[in-house]
């Protein structure tokens, strides 16, 4: 459009000023001067070609005869050349601008110059050549066009002061024939300058205009906008848009007209021109997002006005929190509360208003209780009354603090929160037996026993314990049990009983009865045993499950200790042809009942054992008893072999007793020689064993039997051993074991660090290093406790190595939390035991060990042991599955890990079963089944609340799931809120770090500029 109107007198009369030579032309010039009138025609192509072939005519040699037409060819072929865009044009119009002596010429040329690269637009240097052209030998019109263009260059190089006082001389001569184009262009100036007085004026006069009209409108508009001429403004624009004229800022000017019915409050007229305007802007400002969002608001276009709020939940202002507050507001009137939550979370972590952002944090603290994020409900709403104390919601939320207490599986920072209150409220005490019963249970869960058996105490002295009280019998019936205390077991198991409840869980009659019958088995009450076990089955199928199994086969044992062998004997076949897991047990036992009257038959079951069953962990038993029936029956050297059975297989525990009576074997076969040799390995490899001390005084006997009395006194010396405790280091050990007998710790402990620290070596070293130890785990100094364990453990097998290393384990594991100490420890133990329930333990804790330190293989191959092992509990059950699953998911089987995790979850509530549900989640999320994360990833935060690892990865996941989804609103708000409120700093970082980048990949797909 502008092109035009500057572009329309480019080639007016130029000949002004070249047309009026100072001789007189004769018909000699004829040539010449029809190269003039071409000129004069603006016929330049024409006059091109004749202006080359006059050069030829009047050659540089010729010039001082010819000079004044010579100097009119050189001009005009310079000239023509630039009119007719020639490449070369530039190059000779500089060259003759620098070399003509004559003024008026260069300044010709330079005008000339400066047009040609006007209209190429490179106003830079056409304003140069304008300002070399001068005035002197321009005309009126030429001298007209020299303003223009130069202010139009200025205007272009936005150098606006250079433009606007030559504007300006212009735009006040309605003569002018650039009168309306310097209106227009000084109009721009004027409004870039905020003199919206003179833009005005000047926009006036080409308002009608049909080259500027298009444009102007918008900018009258606006201007009586900014001098707060609102309604002429409205009248103004309103006229603009009826008109129906082709306006370049139509659609701003409908903004500026919508805005304008926005501030008036006119909702349903501003609608229609801000969604115009936003439907066909691919960015708007959020000012004019929320004006958009307001209207539909307002107008109850509830879907459009939520889809506008949600892209403003970037903004921290005033706007950005009453959108979030307007948001929540219509998520909850379509029962979307999920996204009310995180809406009302933007607006409470704004304080712009602090009205809005008190009702924001209320809400949104109920909304996480009503949508089961009892984590965060806990911690809003106990934030909301700290800091809004006596407020209008205070009953409510008081009320709901209480609900949340009572139905929370988050029993961890319920019982913290619960024992915050000074006076807790009737119906919070009404709560509490629940909350520590359900504490109680997670530590049960993690194998912190003694810190569930204080909570179990708790419950049984609360007047209100109610319904929990007898399942809290029940679980501190199994804590006795445990710890070998099997009265205080018979006592509440049978407590448990006599309530008659329903089964919960492991909490059942079946499990009470088993607990019960056990601890009248320990206290090797058989008759008592034997009634409670036959009241879990008389009976025995392959279908029986693993309780009843076990309880029939200790039913058979119940009869064997009471001798009636053939009832016991009959029920140990019974097993063996239902082919249970037991039954090389079963067939064990029938050979001890054989040996009762025949050794003979008994060796042959006990040889049987080891054909049918190769695999059982009872061989080397086998073994072991064999070879004591021979001694008895005085075929010492058919023993041997036997007992080098065991010394040659990886059964350690039994091999100090294998040495023994392998020893004994020969010095009852009077081979003194070979029985030296074998205690004297005994004594070699198994130190601190009890069977080297019985040894000790054999080879002593032996010694002494051959007048040999100095040959042993230098072998004790040779093994480190004293031959006599001196009467100071007795004095001492009694005064230290007086006072741990009185069970005064305080006391002890310094009396058994100076016996060790007086005899390193002393006889009763061992003894003492192991009270020490008891001593500080009572007193929870964990870091000595395992000193003293580990030295007992390192000392090799002796009469408190099992004990010693399976609480160096525990404690590695569950206290100081050295994992790889930890699996040492049950290594160990798992190698050296002879003890089932320890061999348990042992495994146990190598699971957990493995699977901690990421050694999934390891983990997995404990785990399927474990599994075969009998007795194993549902804990021992979930850590398997979950050691299982994350074997799979290591190695890329997402299916099959799925599958392992669910069967882990299904049964484990604990830090396993949280651990299972996010891996759970994590594996559907990485199979794309977003549907089936989120549900899991929520299972997570609903059922798990107490384990904050869990918690706290799972809330991280749901954000990885929005964001797949491209719901950033809510990735945003979970991402926010885990990085505002993690107690875990790693996973706060991970957080904020994947909350910066939904901001980005926001930002460019936003309608937001």
């Amino acid at each position: 459009m502008h092109k035009l109107i500057l572009m329309c007198w480019a080639f007016f009369a130029i000949t002004h000023a070249i047309a009026q030579p100072t001789h007189t032309v004769t018909d000699n010039e004829k040539e010449y001067k029809k190269l003039k009138d071409f000129i004069a025609r603006e016929d330049y192509a024409f006059a091109y070609t004749l202006v080359k072939e006059l050069k030829a005519q009047y050659p540089e040699n010729d010039a001082s005869d010819f000079t004044y037409i010579h100097d009119d060819i050189n001009y005009y072929y310079v000239l023509c050349a630039l009119k007719l865009m020639q490449p070369s044009a530039v190059e000779q119009a500089e060259d003759y601008i620098a070399r003509i002596n004559n003024e008026p010429r260069r300044q010709q040329m330079s005008f000339h110059l400066a047009h040609y690269y006007f209209l190429n637009k490179e106003y830079a240097k056409a304003v140069y050549y304008f300002n070399q052209s001068g005035v002197e030998s321009l005309g009126n019109e030429q001298i007209a066009d020299v303003k223009f263009e130069k202010a139009y260059a200025y205007f272009n190089l936005k150098q606006f002061e250079e433009a606007k006082p030559l504007f300006n001389e212009i735009h006040q001569l309605p003569s002018h024939k650039y009168y309306l184009p310097a209106n227009y262009y000084y109009g721009f100036i004027a409004y870039y300058d905020k003199e919206y007085e003179e833009a005005l004026k000047a926009f006036k006069v080409v308002e009608t205009n049909p080259e500027y009209k298009g444009v102007v409108m918008y900018y009258i508009t606006e201007i009586y906008y900014f001098r707060g001429e609102k309604e002429e403004a409205l009248s103004y624009g309103e006229a603009a848009l009826a008109s129906h004229e082709v306006l370049y800022y139509d659609k701003q000017l409908k903004l500026l007209i919508g805005q304008l019915y926005f501030e008036k409050k006119n909702y349903e007229k501003a609608l229609p021109l801000l969604e115009d305007y936003v439907n066909n802007t691919s960015k708007v400002s959020k000012e004019v997002l929320y004006e958009l969002s307001y209207c539909y608001y307002m107008q109850n276009q509830d879907a459009k006005a939520i889809e506008g709020f949600k892209q403003l939940s970037n903004e921290k202002d005033s706007m950005g929190q009453n959108s979030m507050y307007l948001l929540g507001g219509l998520y909850l009137k379509t029962n979307q509360k999920e996204n009310a939550r995180n809406a009302f979370q933007y607006s409470a972590y704004n304080s712009s208003n602090g009205r809005q952002q008190q009702i924001s944090r209320f809400t949104y603290a109920k909304l996480s209780y009503e949508l089961g994020y009892q984590d965060v409900a806990l911690k809003e709403m106990q934030s909301y009354l700290t800091d809004y104390p006596g407020s209008s919601y205070d009953t409510e939320a008081k009320e709901i603090l209480v609900n949340l207490l009572t139905n929370s599986n988050n029993f961890k920072e319920a019982l913290g929160l619960y024992e915050s209150f000074p006076k807790p409220t009737a119906g919070m005490q009404k709560a509490d037996p629940r909350i520590l019963y359900g504490r109680a249970i997670e530590f049960i869960n993690d194998q912190q026993l003694n810190k569930a058996d204080v909570l179990f105490t708790k419950i049984l002295s609360l007047p209100n314990a109610g319904p929990v009280l007898p399942y809290a019998n029940y679980w501190k019936g199994e804590i006795a049990y445990r710890s070998g205390q099997f009265d205080a077991a018979i006592r509440y198991s049978n407590a448990f009983l006599q309530a008659q409840v329903p089964a919960q869980g492991e909490a059942n009659n079946n499990t009470a009865r088993y607990n019960l019958a056990y601890s009248w088995f320990q206290k090797e009450n058989y008759t008592e045993a034997k009634n409670n076990f036959e009241l879990i089955t008389k009976s025995v199928s392959a279908s029986s499950g693993s309780i009843e199994q076990d309880a029939y086969l200790r039913t058979a044992d119940c009869y064997f200790m009471l001798r009636n062998f053939s009832q016991a004997s009959a029920m140990y076949d019974k097993v063996m042809q239902a082919a249970l897991p037991q039954s090389d047990y079963a067939l064990y036992q029938k050979a001890l009942i054989a040996g009762i009257k025949s050794g003979t038959e008994k060796i042959k079951l006990l040889n049987s054992l080891q054909k049918q069953y190769s695999a059982s962990n009872l061989i080397q038993d086998a073994n072991m008893e064999i070879a004591q029936t021979y001694i008895a029956d005085e075929k010492f050297s058919d023993a041997v072999p036997y007992l080098d059975k065991i010394l040659l297989s990886t059964n350690e525990g039994l091999k100090p007793k294998a040495l023994l009576r392998k020893g004994l074997a020969y010095y009852n076969s009077n081979n003194n020689r070979e029985a030296l040799s074998s205690y004297q390995e005994l004594i070699k490899k198994y130190p601190q064993s009890t069977e080297a001390d019985e040894a000790l005084t054999i080879i002593k006997d032996i010694y002494v039997e051959e007048g040999k009395p100095n040959d042993y006194v230098q072998l004790m010396k040779q093994m480190g051993k004293t031959v006599s405790a001196t009467e100071a280091e007795e004095l001492n050990y009694k005064a230290a074991l007086q006072k741990y007998t009185a069970g005064n710790c305080d006391a002890s402990i310094p009396a058994l660090s100076n016996y060790i620290a007086a005899y390193p070596q002393g006889l009763h070293i061992l003894e003492i290093y192991f009270y020490r130890s008891e001593c500080y785990r009572a007193k929870n100094d964990w870091a000595n406790a395992v000193k003293g364990y580990a030295y007992l453990n390192a000392a090799g097998l002796n009469k408190y190595y099992e004990n010693a290393t399976l609480e160096a384990g525990r404690i590695s594991y569950f206290e100081l939390k050295d994992y790889s100490a930890a699996k040492k420890y049950f290594q160990d133990l798992q190698k050296n035991t002879v003890n089932q329930d320890n061999l348990l333990e042992a495994l146990r804790g190598l699971v957990r060990s493995y699977y901690l330190l990421k050694e999934y293989t390891q983990a997995n191959e404990a785990a399927k042991e474990l599994l075969a092992k009998k007795g194993i509990n549902t804990d021992d059950k979930s850590i398997a599955y979950l050691v299982l699953g994350k074997s799979q998911q290591e190695s890329g089987d997402c299916t099959a890990a799925i599958t392992s995790f669910k069967s882990a979850a299904q049964i484990n509530k604990s830090a396993w079963g949280a651990e299972a549900r996010y891996e759970l989640a994590n594996c559907q999320f990485t199979t794309a089944n977003y549907k089936a994360a989120e549900k899991s990833a929520m299972a997570v935060i609903k059922e798990t609340g107490s384990y904050d690892l869990w918690v706290t990865k799972a809330y991280i996941l749901l954000g990885d799931i929005f964001m797949k989804q491209k719901d950033y609103f809510n990735a945003k708000a979970t991402f926010e809120s885990v990085y505002k409120n993690a107690a875990i700093q790693d996973l706060r970082d991970e957080a904020k770090r994947k909350l910066d980048n939904a901001f980005e990949v926001e930002k460019q797909e936003s309608k937001i500029n």
